[in-house]
């Protein structure tokens, strides 16, 4: 366990405070960095009213959902699966940039049905909370809407973290999550009016995974544009790896044969959120204005 010093330690004295506070807490679980320490704070300050959920949908990469239950046992947490229908909503399918509003609202609106009618496997909980950090409060994020709107609280803003505090305080915990990269979810690759099919998620997942254990990579993209067109973002020093023969065959040969027609490789690199850039400005500034 790596040492914490101020002022971490006063936000982590908070963290847990709060939680504590909170009585029987639901937490909303990806197995992410950041609701891990959710998750494992929620343990420490409530053990056994503490539960994490983590949702599954054709949206939830590869090994996401084994990887949060492996978690979860590590954290001692109780953990709950349940399974979310956002596909089933037209306004999520047209893939507008306001998406991510309603698969969060979705999600809350299960997770309020549970705390209203208590399933026999899942424990009573009172309050549910997300891992939203401070920093998530720069970007573009309709989630935060629909959070406040079913009065779900982030305990990380609340006791003013940061990304970095995050992971230095999972590093503190020793949760293995501390380095792991951010894993949105595979919707988030499909270029904004590009319709969100499970077919289309599909491709996207399958083109990562191949990335993923043939070349290594940790930290990248396939994002999904419009005319079936792949565009991959990775780190600017991966590019003369991927773009050299037989990377470059092997790599346009895969994608290819997942119904990609175009297959094209960013030299801009890898940049978190680059989907947002033509979210226009206004939008962007009423959703942070509103946090």
């Amino acid at each position: 366990m790596t040492d914490v010093a101020e002022p971490l330690t006063s936000k982590r004295d908070r963290l847990l405070d709060i939680l504590r506070a909170c009585g029987r807490v639901a937490v909303a679980y990806s197995g992410g960095v950041d609701s891990a320490v959710v998750a494992k704070a929620a343990q420490l300050a409530c053990g056994d009213k503490a539960v994490a959920i983590t949702a599954v949908s054709a949206s939830l990469a590869s090994g996401e959902r084994e990887a949060a239950e492996e978690l979860a046992t590590r954290i001692g947490i109780r953990h709950r699966i349940i399974a979310t229908d956002e596909f089933a909503n037209a306004d999520y399918l047209k893939n507008a940039p306001d998406r991510c509003y309603f698969c969060k609202t979705e999600l809350y609106s299960q997770l309020e049905r549970l705390l209203s009618e208590p399933h026999a496997d899942l424990p009573e909980f009172d309050v549910v909370v997300n891992g939203a950090n401070l920093d998530d409060r720069g970007d573009y994020r309709p989630g935060m809407q629909a959070a406040r709107e079913h009065a779900v609280r982030s305990p990380l803003i609340e006791a003013g973290f940061t990304k970095t505090d995050v992971r230095e305080l999972a590093a503190h915990w020793d949760l293995p999550v501390w380095d792991k990269p951010a894993t949105p979810c595979l919707s988030s690759r499909i270029a904004y009016g590009v319709a969100v099919t499970p077919e289309r998620v599909e491709r996207v997942d399958k083109a990562e995974e191949f990335l993923r254990k043939e070349f290594g990579l940790r930290e990248f993209r396939v994002r999904h544009e419009a005319g079936d067109l792949a565009r991959i973002e990775v780190p600017i020093g991966e590019l003369p790896r991927l773009i050299s023969d037989p990377a470059r065959k092997a790599i346009s040969q895969k994608l290819h044969s997942l119904g990609f027609k175009y297959v094209s490789l960013d030299l801009d690199g890898f940049r978190s959120g680059s989907m947002n850039a033509v979210v226009p400005l206004q939008t962007r500034i009423l959703s942070q204005a509103n946090h």
